[in-house]
């Protein structure tokens, strides 16, 4: 018997998206907690790079020496799903996590266009979440430094309620977006937002809240 096997989130799959610099403890409260209320969890990334498609790709934890604990080695993630094989419409939401993954899906392969815009737009994951933004059925989640992702596309941020990381947060205001330092978690019907990863736990339970709400 399996958790997913019960719970109000009963077939309902979350994608989270992740990369070198995740944060260990942030991805294991998404497994186990999404679990516990009946979810599937799916670890999503780049791992497709143009022709080289190898079968899946390993990301390493962040270490921060100045969490007041012995230094512990970074923790490998097996990811086997590339975000190129992702339709937001086939999950019930999507999830980036939180540290510096953003910046690092960010990244693009070398432009088709001298147009700079256009450019920082053409990220895979960046594209796929702007089009999960059109999608109101499907939740959108994103702690701490994770609106990054949104960012190259300042209208997808305009006049939406979001809370962020400070480290985030000038860079979120320049998108005109309605951004908030209280409460820790702010939602705004399908996008929930977060202020670090110590609301993991609240920011799991307001996405939840969006999914079952969505499904009635």
């Amino acid at each position: 018997m399996k958790y997913t096997d019960y719970g109000p989130l009963r077939g309902a799959k979350i994608a989270v998206l992740v990369e070198h610099k995740f944060i260990a403890e942030e991805i294991s409260a998404y497994q186990f907690g999404f679990a516990t209320l009946g979810a599937e969890v799916e670890l999503v990334s780049r791992i497709w790079y143009g022709d080289y498609h190898p079968e899946s790709a390993v990301f390493y934890s962040d270490v921060d020496p100045l969490e007041g604990r012995p230094l512990d080695p970074p923790q490998p993630l097996t990811v086997t799903r590339d975000i190129s094989t992702v339709e937001p419409e086939n999950y019930a939401a999507l999830i980036m996590s939180a540290n510096y993954t953003s910046v690092r899906l960010r990244w693009s392969s070398e432009p088709e266009s001298l147009d700079p815009r256009a450019y920082v737009q053409s990220a895979p994951v960046v594209a796929k979440f702007a089009a999960a933004m059109a999608n109101r059925t499907v939740v959108k989640g994103a702690l701490c430094h994770g609106l990054w992702i949104l960012t190259p596309n300042p209208d997808l941020l305009k006049g939406r309620r979001v809370v962020c990381h400070p480290v985030v947060l000038a860079d979120v205001l320049n998108c005109g977006a309605d951004a908030r330092l209280e409460p820790k978690v702010v939602v705004d019907d399908d996008l929930v937002t977060g202020y670090s990863k110590h609301e993991v736990i609240p920011f799991i339970h307001a996405v939840a809240q969006q999914i079952a709400a969505k499904r009635t």
